[in-house]
């Protein structure tokens, strides 16, 4: 498992702190999520779940967690298999009809808002602004290279 330096942690902690809306040194379930994409992370939402222990709809939103608890699990994520270049790549070009290296936006938006760790429309735009061509397409390899910079 990852091991974090003093100063990683005082950072997390930091960050961690951000998400207390109450003040008393804890977060909600529900924005464990949030907390480790804003960390640099990127677990789903299964992820984190499961991580979490499985807990209920309404555990998700009532129970809370202090730091001392969320370090371990932000450990956990940390050590989870990523997705490479080629990985997101090769996802894409399932959907390049003509084998030119391209996607159609339109159908990228409908597999991104019905697929998987579904996104809504705001999250959709901010991903794909700049990236469609004048004929709806995209470049899906320096798509990919674009959602990795970021």
């Amino acid at each position: 498992m990852t091991e974090f330096t003093p100063d990683q942690i005082e950072d997390f902690k930091e960050a961690f702190g951000l998400f207390d809306r109450i003040g008393d040194s804890q977060v909600a379930y529900n924005q464990v999520a949030d907390i480790m994409r804003a960390l640099g992370q990127n677990p789903t939402n299964k992820d984190v779940i499961k991580i979490l222990g499985n807990p209920s709809a309404e555990d998700m939103a009532n129970k809370r967690l202090n730091f001392d608890a969320f370090l371990p699990m932000l450990k956990e994520v940390d050590a989870l298999p990523k997705g490479s270049y080629d990985d997101y790549v090769e996802g894409l070009r399932v959907f390049d009809k003509e084998g030119n290296g391209t996607v159609m936006g339109a159908e990228l938006r409908i597999v991104l808002s019905t697929l998987g760790e579904k996104m809504n429309e705001t999250e959709i735009d901010s991903l794909m602004a700049g990236q469609e061509d004048e004929n709806g397409t995209i470049h899906y390899e320096a798509f990919v290279k674009h959602i990795l910079s970021v």
